[in-house]
């Protein structure tokens, strides 16, 4: 390993442990203390501070709901998008349930309005109904797939992978198909980090100048699909670093 990759996975190694994600994917780990500087950023009722198309997205019963049928879908994929800011370093929590389909936890994003309205683009995390994508880091409407499930991989000058977070077998395990899961999103600097339900399920570092992107939006996705599917939202808090 030369010396520019070393300096890169200490790095993400000093941001895993500054935000807790190598204690909680340890078998034994001691149980992390109580969430500090967390806010919510849903209040629950109303859409308040977020906007997609009412066509496709209500609240009901404390959480966003994004819906779609076989007969009523969006021309592309399209996001509920917070409107509270543009979060750089920061970490996000939420808990999720999905119903058929694709969706996904956008942020440092940007909008395409060239495209249409309440269209976005940068990184995903990514979730599914069947698990296969669940977990990985996508970059929605650019680079395409970043690290897969059990990944921790870069984009510097030679872009690969740097070693492994657990084997995606195992680490699908960990997620309840049907069922409500927590997504906990670390961006620090160039380092991203998804964890559900206490699991690193990936890790990158972007080091690619062109793409990377420091800031920006967040959202929530709604897939087009032939079937219809069905994603829920609730206790959405955020934490800037």
């Amino acid at each position: 390993m030369d010396s520019n990759r070393r300096s890169l996975l200490a790095l993400a190694l000093a941001s895993l442990t500054r935000s807790g994600a190598l204690a909680q994917s340890a078998p034994d780990h001691v149980p992390p203390a109580g969430e500090t500087g967390f806010r919510p950023i849903f209040d629950g009722r109303t859409l308040a501070g977020w906007d997609g198309d009412p066509a496709f997205w209500r609240v009901e019963g404390g959480m966003i709901v994004g819906e779609t049928s076989a007969s009523r879908q969006p021309k592309q994929n399209t996001f509920c998008i917070w409107r509270g800011g543009k979060p750089a370093d920061f970490e996000l929590k939420a808990e999720y349930r999905i119903t058929d389909g694709n969706s996904g936890f956008q942020y440092r994003s940007i909008e395409r309005p060239d495209i249409a309205r309440w269209v976005m683009q940068g990184y995903q995390a990514d979730i599914d109904a069947e698990q296969i994508y669940t977990g990985q880091l996508y970059e929605e409407r650019d680079r395409g797939f970043l690290a897969e499930r059990g990944m921790f991989s870069s984009a510097d000058l030679k872009p690969g992978k740097l070693g492994s977070t657990g084997g995606s077998a195992e680490l699908k395990s960990a997620i309840r198909s049907g069922d409500w899961n927590e997504m906990h999103i670390v961006a620090r600097g160039n380092c991203l980090v998804h964890l559900i339900n206490g699991r690193v399920m990936c890790g990158f570092i972007d080091g690619d100048p062109a793409h990377a992107r420091a800031a920006g939006l967040m959202g929530i996705q709604l897939h087009v699909t032939q079937t219809g599917m069905k994603i829920e939202a609730r206790n959405l808090r955020l934490k800037t670093l």
